[in-house]
């Protein structure tokens, strides 16, 4: 349909909350619906993320903290405002027994990463919000061990950018699908459906390849499942163990990857299968195009007969 002034006008609408409700129907009618009123829940807290960001400079939320978190980084004003959010909705939806690291009445432990890629802020860089859900396994109170849960146990994942648009990309275990968020009505409406990574891709965030690197892992890992390509953040010596966490941000990301077709590995094993032993749990991360992550795994191999 046109409008009077020649614009195109999605009549159909296929908005975020219509999607997760037909999901739900199809996959499970008779579920109780509590994720789906917790991915609506998310999806609440990324449009008041978003409002905070592209306002972020007249509010005057950059700049530090005066925190540092558990990686020993400066927390940056934004920061603070986005964890606060996500926690606040969280808990006020009831779907959530374990908010990593909150608890609250409920089925579902989520870890999320609110702001993915803030030290980017002051400088206008695409930042990022990270999300993996999973479900209650242990009997009785929620406790850690409900969240320290390979990924291949995950319900649902998904990341939000904060670009040029705001985009929010998810997963519920039957492919990936990419919203963005429209202003005038205020929804995010289904724009990529089905979305899959290229088998091999001519971008890396290192050599020998065309190397593109923003430094915020959802925009490097959004532009890799869009165009190909590999992400890699290997151990190093300064990070043996790898910097990026296992849960908050490996676990989600690899999910998404995996299910757009492409592959994650710590350099042995997939993410997915990987055990959690801790909360902040590191691990060295390759994922991207399958072709590209197969070339990468075949050289540390190589390397490791030596």
């Amino acid at each position: 349909m046109t409008s009077s002034n020649g614009q195109q006008i999605d009549v159909n609408c296929m908005t975020l909350t219509r999607f997760v409700l037909a999901e739900q129907r199809k996959r499970a009618p008779d579920a109780s619906g509590d994720l789906t009123l917790l991915l609506s829940t998310i999806q609440s807290a990324v449009k008041a993320i978003s409002s905070a960001v592209r306002k972020a400079g007249l509010a005057k939320l950059y700049g530090i903290a005066g925190q540092t978190n558990v990686q020993g980084e400066e927390v940056k004003k934004l920061d603070v405002l986005s964890n606060d959010l996500f926690i606040n909705l969280m808990r006020s939806s009831f779907t959530t027994c374990l908010l990593v690291e909150t608890e609250k009445q409920g089925k579902y432990i989520i870890c999320f990463d609110p702001l993915d890629g803030s030290s980017n802020i002051d400088c206008l860089v695409s930042i990022g919000s990270i999300f993996g859900i999973y479900k209650k396994v242990s009997e009785g109170a929620p406790s850690v061990v409900d969240a320290l849960q390979p990924g291949r146990t995950l319900v649902a994942a998904g990341y939000a950018l904060y670009g040029s648009a705001t985009a929010l990309v998810l997963s519920t275990g039957h492919g990936v699908h990419g919203f963005m968020l429209d202003p005038a009505i205020g929804e995010f409406i289904l724009t990529d459906p089905n979305m899959q990574v290229p088998s091999r891709g001519k971008f890396t965030n290192g050599k020998p390849y065309g190397a593109r690197y923003i430094g915020s892992m959802v925009a490097d890992v959004h532009r890799t499942l869009k165009y190909g390509g590999i992400f890699m953040y290997p151990a190093t010596k300064d990070a043996p163990q790898g910097k990026l966490r296992l849960l908050y941000e490996c676990n989600p990301m690899s999910f998404i990857m995996e299910q757009a077709g492409g592959l994650a590995s710590n350099g042995k094993i997939p993410i997915l299968d990987m055990q959690p032993t801790k909360i902040h749990e590191r691990s060295p991360i390759f994922l991207g195009s399958k072709d590209d992550v197969n070339d990468v795994l075949a050289v540390i191999q190589k390397h490791a007969q030596k």
